[in-house]
């Protein structure tokens, strides 16, 4: 999810900014399907360079809300994304994205929860499980769990090595059947199923197999280390998976 939660500080913004995005959003909830695809392109273009959060209170058409913890993310295609897998293995790896999509895929169809408490209703993710990536990699003996890092240059987020490699963790290239778009964490992102949507960093850069579990950006802040929804930070939402 990579949220900023309601009461964080921000950068000012001008009333007509606001009113123009509340504007956005009014719209797209009446528009027609294909209106609301444009409407979500543009919004995640706009969240991309807002350092306020104020447009993850917008609706748009694919139910999901538009965070970061950074300023302004760098966009990364196909010739220039690369995935680093490193720390307590025996081969570290470098994939690019041509690579990753040469490798089995699994297709996951689950609901999304976020903590804050919306809810998007099976949605596909698809991509290449955690765990063949962890096993190509070679774990060594003393690996406990998993750090993740993003090209934001910000987030971070982390798994235990057995929660890592569930099956239904995956290190996602498509998201609702097309293309990780740039605003929803792409080209690659980590999907972390049965968690509450902030474990499943956005923009995924590093995976480094460590001797402990190191807390992420928002569990540094009060969040669970242990996401599981309906079992942590205080909420009874029905599990995803």
């Amino acid at each position: 999810m990579n949220s900023r939660p309601p009461d964080a500080e921000g950068t000012p913004v001008g009333r007509r900014l606001v009113l123009t995005m509340l504007g956005v959003g009014a719209a797209a909830v009446v528009a027609a399907p294909a209106l609301q695809r444009v409407m979500e392109s543009g919004l995640g273009a706009v969240a991309d360079k807002d350092p306020t959060g104020l447009t993850g209170l917008l609706p748009n058409g694919g139910g999901f809300r538009y965070y970061s913890v950074a300023s302004s993310v760098p966009r990364k295609s196909a010739a220039d994304y690369r995935l680093k897998i490193d720390g307590l293995v025996d081969r570290p790896a470098t994939y690019t994205l041509d690579g990753l999509r040469a490798l089995p895929q699994t297709r996951l169809v689950r609901d999304v929860q976020c903590v804050t408490g919306w809810r998007v209703p099976e949605t596909p993710f698809e991509g290449v499980r955690l765990s063949a990536l962890l096993d190509a990699a070679g774990v060594r003996p003393g690996a406990k769990a998993i750090r993740f890092t993003c090209f934001d240059g910000t987030y971070s987020e982390s798994l235990t090595l057995d929660q890592a490699r569930r099956p239904d963790v995956l290190v996602a290239l498509r998201m609702q059947d097309k293309p990780v778009a740039h605003s929803h964490g792409g080209p690659v992102r980590l999907y972390v199923a049965p968690m509450y949507f902030y474990k499943s960093a956005k923009w995924l850069s590093g995976i480094t197999v460590t001797d402990s579990v190191k807390p992420g950006y928002w569990e540094e802040l009060g969040y669970d280390v242990d996401a599981w929804v309906g079992r942590s930070n205080g909420r009874d939402d029905d599990p995803t998976g």
